[in-house]
């Protein structure tokens, strides 16, 4: 079967209404440029197709190329964001940590984990759902949002009543 038989949205350079062409020159550059890592630009474009394709199937997209540039976009911030919350530089004049913490620290620690769960645990359990997959898994709020079938403007309610109560914990010295 040759391409002018086959529907636009499946031919070689097109699928589902991308210009597969424009996001592996264009949009693939121009992510490359943003994080200067092809690899990470890649893993970028590559997540943000399948979410694309994902969203393709429930319904149409009226401008698809922008909206691959802004989940692309989006996709490589929450990349970036997971890699900082993984990584710890120690600036050069910082002394380096004991190789293990004395009892002492231990059991201060032990004690603000124990306040920081029962915050947590005392959370509404909506509000505690939604936590928990934003702050800990690392899910974006609108995933939250579309996985637990409430709005975005409810994610980012419950977030702040989470933090809120977070800090009150710390302000009173935990």
């Amino acid at each position: 079967m040759t391409a002018a038989l086959l529907p636009p949205a499946a031919t070689p350079q097109h699928w589902f209404g991308i210009d597969l062409r424009w996001a592996y020159a264009e949009l693939l550059s121009a992510l490359r440029r943003q994080c200067g890592c092809p690899q990470r630009a890649q893993d970028a474009l590559h997540d943000a197709l399948l979410r694309y394709a994902l969203l393709q199937h429930r319904n149409q997209v009226a401008q698809p190329q922008a909206y691959l540039r802004r989940v692309a976009h989006s996709t490589l911030a929450d990349l970036q964001r997971r890699d900082q919350h993984y990584v710890f530089e120690a600036a050069p004049d910082e002394q380096r940590l004991p190789a293990a913490p004395d009892t002492a620290d231990l059991a201060a620690l032990r004690q603000r984990l124990a306040l920081l769960q029962h915050v947590i645990n005392t959370l509404p359990p909506r509000c505690r759902e939604v936590f928990w997959r934003v702050r800990v898994e690392g899910s974006s709020q609108p995933e939250v949002a579309a996985a637990l079938g409430i709005s975005l403007n409810m994610v980012e309610r419950h977030l702040i009543r989470a933090m809120l109560d977070l800090r009150a914990l710390q302000e009173q010295g935990a």
